[in-house]
């Protein structure tokens, strides 16, 4: 037995509490014993010696007085001996990192005023533009989360700030990328700068698995679709399981708490690197040819600048870029808006398509389904999972398991079945029939459902050797359309309610759900997850994920979703690599962009002759 169970036995802390009573205290024995421990560690605190106290390892400063009250010279200074040794302070940890520091990042380098002469085009300044905008974006993000999530969706003053949100996201993302097409094209690597790129990379896919959760925590449509449409990527390499994107509760979280701490910290390593080991040397205006020309040109990137210098005042760049971004997102804010197209509800789908929903809650029933037939994570029917020589979904197995026909159906009908007679001789009947019984009523009623009308609100059928199943289903579209069903399907879960996994599966099985997706143009051959609701532009930079499902031969291979996780994979590893990879990382020297990069300080190096010799 694990010491779980047994620490849970003996110490039981979810039994009744046993309280103290005297004169005006009324305290529990639990906050007692706390308090105790409190005053415990803190007299300890007072009373034990800390280690070193002896002085032994103290030095004098150099202000204080340098002898006794005799007037006797003191034996020690600063920079006097001690028993540790003449470097006692310089070996400690503290000293060692700032040593460490100032000499990889000196203030000169940290702050500096001073830029080489050829950082002197538009390229240079998406950098700063990039930091401008992530901090719009965090701003933002913040007013909205001090609002709440639904608070945008309610007041105008939070639907404004989502829009500047949405406008700052588009304008970072859009720096970003130019920032990284730049970088690549100037083969900003050389010199010892890989890890430059690498974090500057690494900084990019976190932006954007950082933008796809916010996406998912909209709460709308967009919303809705994106996650029903990304989760089959998700589930098909097993990550479903753990990564749930129809669970708005976890993305908002992961959104707001844990993609930004890995991001803030990728963007400051990046920043200090650069800072470090600055900016990379102009590539030469002509292809460099030769072993030893090569090798030439790789020492003289490693080397310090030592050519002609410009100003270059950071603080005013970074201010100067703010201000111009903020102008510009408030701008778009204003005249653009953003979208918010209501989500749509089971409620909604039962009373606009009341046909194809109770086709669906029939198939749901039946296990015929998408839902009931899909396979991990959500149960174990064989030959559906992905598979490209192994099947990552099998491996992890059924982690959030979902019986269709109990779920969308039974269970809800077992709820009212208490006080609805009709219903409780409908399920008794059902679930009292043979497997095979079952099978033949779902059979005949999915015949007679394709001819389905409507009196009164009320489904009929033909009539068919379908048994209990019209009623069962009537009753679900009465539920359907009252909004019971919507509460039904996330009330087994905590207070908040946030995973909308089962309603979204739900209406994922149906037609309406990817009609109106249709309709708002949000599938087809526009790369599926990235588009928009309206003429709102989309998520372009999930193009090299999206593009995979638009080649010819992939796109209609039920092994789709590996295909396009692993060659996107591939693509990441390969753009993290380039700097090691030859062929790949001698593209931008054939490939003579670079020239446009420097063209001013390639005239005037050609007109002045300066060709500066960096040494080490």
């Amino acid at each position: 037995m694990s010491t779980g169970p047994l620490i849970s036995t003996a110490v039981n802390l979810n039994a009744p509490g046993r309280y103290l009573h005297w004169s005006i205290f009324f305290v529990s024995e639990a906050n007692l014993v706390l308090i105790v421990v409190m005053v415990v560690i803190f007299g300890a605190a007072l009373l034990l010696p800390f280690p070193g106290h002896t002085g032994r390892n103290h030095a004098k400063r150099d202000d204080a007085p340098q002898g006794d009250s005799d007037g006797a010279a003191a034996s020690t200074s600063p920079s006097a001996p001690s028993d540790l040794g003449d470097n006692a302070d310089a070996a400690m940890w503290t000293s060692r990192m700032r040593r460490g520091v100032l000499r990889r990042l000196p203030p000169g380098k940290l702050l500096p005023d001073r830029q080489p002469a050829y950082v002197n085009s538009w390229i240079y300044v998406f950098g700063v533009a990039s930091l401008t905008t992530l901090c719009l974006v965090i701003l933002s993000g913040i007013a909205i989360a001090v609002g709440g999530p639904d608070w945008w969706h309610t007041n105008p003053v939070g639907h404004f700030f989502n829009s500047l949100h949405l406008w700052s996201v588009e304008a970072f993302m859009a720096f970003l990328v130019i920032h990284l097409w730049g970088k690549f094209w100037m083969a900003a690597w050389r010199g010892r700068r890989s890890m430059t790129w690498i974090t500057g990379v690494i900084a990019f896919v976190a932006s954007v698995v950082e933008c796809f959760t916010g996406y998912l925590s909209q709460q709308n449509f967009d919303s809705q679709w994106i996650s029903t449409s990304g989760k089959d990527a998700f589930n098909a390499v097993g990550v479903g399981a753990f990564f749930n994107l129809m669970n708005f509760g976890q993305m908002l979280m992961w959104h707001i708490v844990l993609i930004p701490l890995v991001l803030i910290a990728l963007v400051g390593a990046h920043v200090l690197a650069v800072r470090v080991r600055g900016v990379a040397h102009p590539l030469p205006v002509h292809r460099t040819r030769g072993k030893r020309s090569l090798r030439a040109a790789a020492v003289a990137d490693l080397a310090e600048w030592r050519g002609p210098t410009r100003r270059y005042d950071i603080l005013k760049e970074a201010t100067v870029a703010t201000l111009i971004a903020l102008i510009l997102v408030i701008a778009l804010a204003g005249l653009l808006s953003s979208p918010d197209e209501p989500p749509v509800t089971i409620a909604t789908w039962a009373k606009v398509a009341p046909a194809d929903f109770v086709a669906t809650a029939a198939s749901e029933l039946a296990g015929t389904s998408e839902t009931a037939t899909y396979g991990q994570p959500y149960n174990n029917v064989s030959g559906s999972a992905q598979s490209l020589l192994f099947s990552p979904a099998s491996i992890v197995g059924v982690r959030q398991p979902i019986n269709a026909a109990k779920a969308f159906v039974l269970a809800p009908l077992k709820k009212i079945s208490s006080t609805d007679p009709t219903v409780a001789a409908a399920l008794t009947r059902y679930n009292s029939g043979s497997a095979a019984t079952r099978i033949l009523w779902n059979t005949a009623y999915a015949k007679a459902v394709t001819k389905v009308s409507f009196r009164g609100g009320h489904a009929v059928t033909p009539s068919a050797d379908d048994g209990p199943i019209p009623e069962l289903i009537g009753t679900e579209l009465t539920l359907a359309r009252s909004g019971a069903l919507d509460a039904d399907l996330i009330s087994n879960q905590a207070f908040y309610g946030t995973n909308f996994t089962k309603p979204l599966l739900f209406l994922e099985d149906g037609q309406y759900f990817s009609n109106k997706a249709t309709a708002d143009h949000l599938t087809g051959t526009q790369w599926g997850v990235m588009n928009e609701t309206g003429s709102y532009p989309g998520q372009p930079w999930l193009w090299l994920y999206t593009l995979w499902y638009q080649v010819p031969g992939f796109d209609n291979s039920a092994n789709v979703d590996l295909i396009a996780i692993y060659l996107t994979g591939a693509a990441t590893i390969l753009l993290l690599a380039v700097p090691f990879l030859p062929g790949l990382r001698d593209i931008p020297r054939l490939v003579p962009i670079h020239r446009l990069v420097w063209r001013d300080w390639n005239r005037r190096e050609a007109a002045t002759g300066d060709s500066p010799a960096p040494t080490e």
